[in-house]
């Protein structure tokens, strides 16, 4: 974990031995992390005490793919299902849902708990209906609607914090092309050719723009204006390799990149609005962290 009002970076623990960690999500309130695990199992650790609370087991291969609603915390597998695990529950599994024939490589609850989007390496596109009831042997969820548009796998995909409706889709190398739904309708708003593998996405909090990561040949990070969908900014080999992910800051200023080349680089993407500033301020300035110089500013 880094901190950044101190830029300290913390060794929170270490997958199983002989497996690795292929996935981590932050719960909504910030004190607890899941971490998903390349033999299939989900651990639940309490961030303050730093300690691993659960590993709720029952996926067959790795989990690619985590995202938090609440309690429930949702895990995308290398099987093509998605599980709903009740955090609270001795018997985690609340529910499963199965709408890819490929692993399920990016997945998103929307902030209202309503919707979940997720991408796979079928090349799909399924938004869920958010309410979980009680699992019936042998049911299963069916996706609301899905989209089969891209012709590469979807693990980039985003939700528009400012206009919930929205939902952005990012596909791979061989589409390389985002495109924008209205959830309420199903319509493809928007679509947008880019030169390289669609690895991430996120959108601005406080402004109408979003960011891409890419892969091969790139390496780039993108900034692109919204409804217009023009270049606003691009860093070609943002990283020595494939950027193949991001985090958003909660002060929507600074974005994380990850890539092959085994670093991570922090930018300063967008502007705090004024009203914000002031929380986002001991972030901006920084204490003792040797990371703080070292964020970078992208345009």
């Amino acid at each position: 974990m880094w901190k950044a009002e101190s830029g300290d970076v913390v060794h929170l623990g270490d997958a199983p031995e002989g497996s690795y960690v292929s996935s981590v999500d932050f719960s909504n309130d910030g004190q607890f992390l899941g971490v998903g695990i390349g033999s299939g199992e989900v651990e639940l650790w309490d961030l303050e005490t730093q300690t691993k609370l659960r590993t709720m087991t029952g996926h067959s291969t790795q989990v690619a793919c985590l995202s938090w609603n609440k309690h429930i915390l949702s895990s995308g597998c290398g099987d093509g299902s998605i599980w709903h695990h009740d955090v609270r529950l001795a018997r985690h599994k609340v529910g499963e849902l199965t709408g890819h024939q490929g692993e399920v490589c990016g997945l998103k609850w929307r902030e209202d708990g309503e919707l979940l989007a997720s991408g796979g390496n079928d090349n799909v596109v399924n938004v869920w209906d958010g309410r979980i009831g009680d699992v019936a042997p042998g049911t299963r969820g069916t996706a609301r609607w899905t989209k089969r548009n891209h012709t590469a796998a979807v693990k980039a995909i985003a939700w528009c914090p400012w206009q919930p409706s929205l939902l952005a889709s990012g596909g791979g190398t061989n589409d390389a092309t985002v495109h924008i739904w209205n959830t309420t309708t199903g319509a493809r708003l928007h679509s947008l050719v880019t030169p390289s593998q669609i690895t991430s996405l996120q959108w601005s909090p406080h402004k109408k723009e979003f960011l891409t990561t890419h892969g091969y040949p790139t390496n780039a990070v993108m900034i692109h204006a919204y409804p217009s969908l023009e270049r606003v900014a691009e860093i070609r080999d943002a990283h020595d390799s494939r950027v193949l992910w991001s985090a958003i800051g909660p002060g929507g200023d600074v974005v994380v990149t990850g890539a092959g080349d085994e670093n991570l680089k922090f930018w300063r993407v967008w502007d705090v609005p004024k009203e914000r500033k002031s929380k986002a301020k001991e972030f901006k300035e920084g204490g003792r962290g040797s990371t703080k110089s070292g964020i970078l500013a992208i345009r």
